[in-house]
């Protein structure tokens, strides 16, 4: 196993920059998770770290070795580093078995070593009783667990995985993020996830990466990221959130419309900079017009009328708009009920809500 280092990584194709000098570091036996949008450099992020790219600028470490430079790459074969793909690529006419330990054959290693390694490998990931099976004889997520197998059989310093459950139904989605970790937590592998599926980056990793536009926005445990994001922008691609964009008054209050509301402000803004007031819709209470002797007590306080009710199952996903184009999104209580039309009181709590400037 390695640690990872990323110094100043940059990557242009012509003249559009995919990455803008992005600082890393993994460590040794850490699952980090390449989180963001379509777009934001994630991929160009693994296809550097794989060695199918050269940077424009920047290094790539893996410990005491260097690995990819502007003066030179390490040739993909020579990094001790397995990629797992979105789209599987599973041979066809080939068993489970013969899949697995295809990476083993072709490095010449004797019989009775992988025979050894295949067994322990397909225990790994639970296909022990299916070694013997034609991909055609198992479900995706079956045939997500012979790519993992395949790449965890070579024994690799370092896994790399492209969106690997993008492929998969949302139940096997699921289910796959938890086998993930499990077999994460069993090899103590260092790994690098790439995924735009925020649930997939909460489950599985240690560590989380937030990207846009090439740019890192935030580093952190998945609780920093989801409590303590570092700007409007992961706060709003991290779970749902509400976003109120506005002015800072300073000392904690920001000026949307014509209502001043106060938060721990965490943007750094200086008075009248542009900022945003995030809270999470599982955060905001909503009362009826006619309800009295409201608790607004450590709240702000906003009026809107309901826009549209959806009913979950275990909570109503409302949408309240406040005017102004402005809306607030709200989960409350199932035995609550608002119509559309309705006119409703939001309470935001003050400790729930943050006050955040812009992406980076």
């Amino acid at each position: 196993m390695s640690g990872i280092r990323i110094k100043n990584l940059r990557k242009s194709f012509g003249t559009y920059t995919a990455l803008h000098g992005i600082d890393l570091q993994v460590p040794n036996g850490t699952l980090l998770a390449l989180l963001g949008p379509s777009g934001c450099g994630k991929s160009t992020t693994l296809q550097l770290l794989a060695g199918f790219e050269a940077p424009t600028e920047g290094e790539i470490w893996a410990d005491d070795v260097l690995l990819s430079s502007a003066r030179g790459v390490l040739p993909p074969e020579k990094r001790g580093i397995s990629l797992v793909f979105q789209n599987y690529a599973v041979w066809p006419h080939k068993t489970v078995a013969e899949n697995v330990a295809f990476g083993l054959a072709i490095r010449r290693l004797p019989k009775a070593e992988i025979a050894e390694r295949l067994d322990r490998t397909l225990r790994t990931v639970r296909l022990e009783a299916l070694r013997d099976r034609y991909p055609s004889e198992l479900s995706g997520g079956q045939q997500q667990r012979v790519a993992l197998a395949r790449a965890l059989a070579v024994e690799p310093r370092i896994l790399l995985l492209d969106e690997p459950l993008s492929n998969l139904d949302a139940h096997l989605r699921e289910e796959m993020r938890f086998e993930i970790r499990q077999v994460h937590d069993l090899l103590g592998l260092t790994t690098v996830y790439v995924t735009h599926d925020q649930s997939e980056a909460l489950v599985t990793a240690d560590r989380i990466a937030v990207m846009k536009s090439g740019h890192l926005q935030q580093l952190g445990s998945p609780e920093d990221i989801f409590e303590r994001p570092s700007n409007a922008f992961v706060a709003t691609f991290i779970g749902a959130n509400n976003e109120l964009a506005g002015t800072s008054e300073g000392n904690g209050a920001i000026r949307v419309g014509s209502h001043v509301l106060t938060a721990p402000d965490r943007s750094g803004a200086a008075h009248g900079g542009t900022v945003s007031l995030c809270v999470r819709p599982s955060q905001v209470r909503l009362f009826g017009a006619d309800e009295k002797g409201l608790p607004a007590e450590g709240c702000n306080v906003l009026s809107g009328t309901v826009q549209r009710s959806a009913y979950l199952g275990e909570y109503r996903d409302v949408l309240v708009d406040l005017g102004g184009g402005r809306t607030l999104r709200a989960f409350i209580p199932p035995a609550q009920s608002f119509a559309p039309g309705s006119v409703v009181t939001a309470l935001l709590p003050i400790g729930s809500c943050q006050i955040l400037g812009p992406a980076a």
